[in-house]
């Protein structure tokens, strides 16, 4: 049973039981985020087969670079998360620590390139509803709009989630400072782990679809501004 200094919340009998209660409704939690986001590659498909020269075209209109750069973020920062779950596992606050920091550095790092991605977006007229402007070919208008909405929608759901998560690390981070953590309870650490992988592997699909659709034309594709 539980005491006032043990790691173990009162309504659990043992740290086992804990640890598989909280894995179990980590994974429900993502099950959920799965069908999310299932949803949105749905409808992208749906509409990619609709409008497929338009969304060629639109796609022509994002910077491959800093997409495939905020993807080498990701893949740095999990592979930082990775260390950083080990490191607890292993008793060595100090590698904890320093983990998730190099894990929020690159997270952070990512949310700057997004900003300015998004300054670019607005200054050339690229969002719908806003100030959407087409002026090259009226019969890919329709396409390309929708194209930018489900661009904004899925890459802005996606930044709310890393939002989420980064302060969720500096939650996990202080903890770990205070030495709340020790080889037999890093559940915390582990669980946030999932969730930041999980986040990651999103922007994995997101990347090709959005980004590289179009890759081969020249900025533009010659069918906006």
């Amino acid at each position: 049973m539980s005491n006032a200094h043990s790691p173990v919340a009162h309504h659990f009998y043992t740290i086992e039981q804990q640890k598989e209660s909280a894995t179990i409704g980590m994974w429900l939690f993502l099950a959920t985020e799965i069908l999310l986001f299932g949803a949105l590659f749905t409808a992208y498909a749906v509409y990619r087969h609709k409008f497929p020269d338009a969304f060629m075209v639109a796609s022509s209109r994002m910077d491959w670079k800093l997409g495939g750069l905020n993807t080498l973020f990701l893949i740095i920062s999990s592979v930082t998360m990775v260390f950083a779950v080990s490191s607890a596992e292993k008793g060595q606050r100090g590698g904890l620590l320093g983990f998730l920091a190099a894990t929020g550095f690159f997270g952070t790092l990512f949310l700057v390139v997004k900003y300015f991605e998004y300054k670019h977006h607005y200054l050339d007229h690229d969002i719908p509803g806003l100030n959407f402007r087409w002026t090259g070919a009226p019969e890919l208008a329709n396409g390309a709009q929708m194209f930018f909405f489900l661009y904004f929608f899925m890459t802005g759901l996606h930044a709310l989630h890393m939002v989420v998560g980064l302060g969720l690390l500096i939650w996990i981070f202080l903890t770990a400072y205070w030495g709340k953590y020790s080889p037999e309870y890093y559940n915390p650490v582990e669980m946030f782990g999932l969730y930041w992988h999980f986040v990651d592997l999103v922007w994995i699909f997101l990347f090709p679809l959005l980004y590289l659709l179009g890759a081969h034309l020249p900025p533009g594709g010659g069918g906006h501004h």
